[in-house]
């Protein structure tokens, strides 16, 4: 087994027994309360991993990769850590999913999807689509309650109370700036009209820091980091690698949301189109398009009605462009300066090896 997956297993096994833990809360309330536990353990199932396995990496680019030797709270700890960022992830994928009016995640429906063909099914009164929606969004509101728990339970396992402080802190400003990043996202899809032309594409790129950069690369280092008791030197180093690879991570995910193969990604293809996303790939398509193209880019793009011959036609349009080629360069030039940040970094050097590995998963995926 990879150690990869060994992580992956000591996650999911972590947030088993969280959820062992608090169902019977649910339960003892209601026997109504069954479908928040088992939707609960369907969204908790699998999935990428991404931001554990960058916690965890941060953990032991700081501490060493010879497993728990010597602290195993602390190891402890970064496991706990890792899985709380998976809840607190699942829970802003319920939300995201009820804003972009999405069907699926993860190759199934999503929550809110979920809750409406639970209203249906029974015969409740009302609408299908305020009862799922209403119970989405409580769903995801328990979860994110959850991982504040879950953090909270692994920072009890460290030796010294202002380290859990300051892991606190950083798992603070991590939810301040994603939240503010999601509301930037929805503005933009809203506000791009309003906006010079010459700043789409800064507005764009200021989405893509705050809404993902940050959260799913650059924080889950800085959190594991910080469990491991990392000098200034070494957050600075993991700071310079986590930026510019979450930058590249999310323009693969822009890429995807436009052309991913959705028996592959799980999602429509093209459901970024559909959603009205204003993203980097959008932003420079614009800018090198002829005027009657980019009319008829900004008509169709978030159409939610779009059928697969309009979805073809603004694939063929955005190409075109060369957009593809200038996002494709852009997560090549940050990916190189992701990896270059570790060159001489102060950090354990078969951790740095595997985060040059996580730099290739995120960075080539076609999911």
């Amino acid at each position: 087994m990879s150690e990869s997956n060994r992580l992956a297993e000591l996650v999911q096994a972590r947030i088993d027994r969280f959820l062992d833990e608090r169902t019977p809360i649910l339960a003892s309330i209601s026997d109504d309360l069954v479908p928040f536990c088992d939707f609960s353990r369907q969204f908790l199932s699998g999935g990428k991993r991404f931001r554990a396995q960058f916690c965890y990496r941060g953990w032991q680019s700081v501490h060493g990769t010879d497993g728990a030797d010597g602290q195993p709270s602390a190891a402890d700890a970064a496991i706990g850590a890792a899985a709380a960022l998976e809840v607190f992830h699942a829970a802003a994928l319920v939300h995201d999913d009820i804003i972009d009016s999405s069907d699926t995640r993860r190759r199934g429906p999503s929550a809110h999807r979920r809750f409406e063909a639970l209203h249906d099914r029974l015969g409740y009164a009302g609408t299908a689509h305020d009862f799922g929606t209403a119970s989405a969004l409580l769903l995801g509101d328990l979860l994110l309650g959850w991982s504040d728990e879950l953090l909270d339970e692994s920072l009890g396992a460290l030796d010294d109370p202002q380290q859990a402080v300051a892991v606190r802190r950083q798992f603070n400003r991590m939810r301040t700036e994603v939240t503010a990043g999601q509301y930037l996202d929805i503005l933009e899809e809203r506000a791009w009209s309003t906006r010079e032309e010459d700043e789409l594409l800064a507005h764009a790129q200021r989405v893509i820091i705050y809404k993902s950069a940050k959260y799913s690369v650059e924080a889950p280092l800085l959190i594991g980091a910080t469990i491991a008791g990392a000098r200034e030197a070494q957050r600075d180093a993991l700071h310079a690698f986590g930026l510019p690879l979450g930058i590249a991570y999310q323009l693969r995910d822009d890429l995807l949301g436009v052309f991913g193969d959705a028996a592959i990604t799980g999602k429509p293809s093209g459901d970024d189109l559909r959603e009205g996303k204003r993203t980097v790939l959008i932003a420079l398509a614009r800018r090198k398009l002829p005027v009657s193209a980019r009319h008829l880019l900004d008509e169709l793009l978030g159409d939610p009605k779009l059928d697969d011959t309009q979805i073809a036609m603004l694939h063929s349009t955005i190409r075109a462009s060369g957009a593809v080629e200038e996002v494709e360069a852009l997560i090549s030039r940050n990916a190189g300066r992701a990896n270059a940040a570790l060159d001489e970094a102060p950090l354990d050097p078969a951790a740095i090896r595997q985060l040059r590995n996580l730099t290739r998963s995120v960075t080539d995926r076609v999911a």
